[in-house]
């Protein structure tokens, strides 16, 4: 299923690029290349779904790699992306899920919030946003717009990149304004109105592959070749982090809940 997944982004992707140019190519590029880490992206949401409950709100749901995990495990979502191209395909890749209540275009980040998206306001039990919020310039005002999707007693679910020091070319090409540590985020989160239950650094084996290819040689993608003998090595890297008790990584996880 995961193989034919990938097959049909890529025909997607190919279609698209006859009709109009890419209004994201280093991204679509990324996220294909991650479609194809199967084992990591099954040890990240085995992190993020303990915490994901009721009717859940994806925000930036890319081309569907995490999304894919979340309704496989019967879990209850509404898939969104600022991307009309990657909203697209999420319609033709999940329509025929159940638990898929629909796709919609949303932005986090618009100060209209209220007024824009006034049907969608105290809806969602739970809202999921994985490496989203550092692409946004004014995160407080996403993190607050944020609040206003979530049901009273709401929880939100963040994974951000850790820690300044990695901010390499990696970064700069993929559009991130910054990167976080537990306690920025931490303040940026109680600040806006959510109540913090679990905090963790995930995966401290990719800081090095990070840092080297990034910082050292500067390259602009992550190479596949790289991602897939790191994918090989995941069962490896998940004793490691187990190990160092996640105090360090190349991640941020955070669960809030709704004050």
């Amino acid at each position: 299923m995961g193989y034919l997944l990938h097959i049909q982004v890529q025909s997607f992707f190919e279609m698209s690029k006859h009709s109009e140019a890419s209004k994201d190519p280093t991204g679509e590029e990324t996220l294909l290349t991650f479609s194809k880490a199967t084992a990591f992206n099954k040890w990240l949401c085995e992190q993020i779904i303990p915490w994901a409950k009721g009717h859940i709100l994806e925000i930036g749901s890319g081309i569907g790699n995490i999304s894919e995990i979340i309704l496989q495990n019967n879990l209850t979502a509404t898939l969104s992306d600022l991307n009309p191209q990657y909203c697209s395909l999420l319609k033709l890749k999940f329509e025929h899920f159940n638990n898929c209540k629909g796709v919609i275009s949303i932005d986090i980040s618009d100060i209209s919030f209220e007024e824009k998206y006034k049907g969608l306001l105290g809806k969602f039990d739970n809202i999921i946003a994985l490496n989203v919020i550092e692409h946004i310039e004014d995160d407080c005002l996403a993190f607050a717009n944020c609040k206003k999707l979530l049901i009273p007693g709401g929880q939100i679910i963040i994974l951000v990149p850790a820690f300044t020091f990695l901010y390499n070319s990696f970064d700069r090409e993929l559009g991130h304004y910054r990167r976080y540590t537990i306690k920025s985020l931490d303040e940026k989160m109680e600040k806006a109105g959510f109540s913090i239950i679990h905090r963790q650094y995930f995966n401290m084996p990719a800081i090095l592959g990070w840092y080297f290819s990034g910082s050292i040689f500067k390259l602009k993608l992550i190479p596949e070749n790289q991602l897939r003998f790191y994918n090989s090595l995941v069962p490896f890297f998940r004793i490691i982090d187990k190990l160092f008790q996640r105090s360090m990584g190349i991640s941020v996880i955070m669960v809030g809940t709704k004050k």
